[in-house]
């Protein structure tokens, strides 16, 4: 069993996601990632949201819950995840395309991802477990995002 961390960035109410711009049947996701040798989750949350979105300036608002997720039968394997919330507060555009140089995974690199924001009230299903714990992150966003 390994350590991934998982990034739940939002924005005025809004859920930062992406698609891969190569590999359109991974589906949509958030940003993720291992954390590094000697890391700490909150460290590697913040290094991975930053690399795989190039947004600067991601505030730690606060860890969401763990859960296990066994990925034997799609090729991976058991992870012990991490959920984060995060906070970006400066100006972003709505869509985007972002690479990421330096892949967790060991995947070659670059990998391009499609970045975009969605109300997280809009019910967007995200694949591979990355969902798991929307319900929460909802629960403790302000009243005024109509969440």
């Amino acid at each position: 069993m390994y350590d991934r961390v998982v990034a739940y960035i939002t924005w005025g109410g809004r859920l930062l996601v992406f698609r891969h711009v190569d590999l359109p049947e991974a589906g949509i996701q958030v940003p993720a990632g291992r954390p590094e040798e000697g890391e700490g989750l909150e460290e590697a949350v913040l290094r991975e949201a930053f690399e795989e979105t190039g947004l600067e300036g991601l505030r730690l608002v606060s860890h969401l819950g763990t859960r296990v997720l066994d990925f034997t039968d799609r090729g991976g394997g058991v992870e012990r995840r991490h959920f984060y919330h995060l906070e970006y507060g400066g100006e972003a555009p709505e869509t985007w395309t972002h690479n990421e140089e330096n892949p967790s995974d060991g995947s070659p690199a670059p990998i391009a991802f499609e970045l975009y924001w969605v109300g997280l009230d809009e019910g967007t299903e995200l694949d591979w477990g990355h969902g798991d714990l929307l319900d929460e992150l909802r629960s403790k966003m302000p009243s005024d995002f109509g969440c």
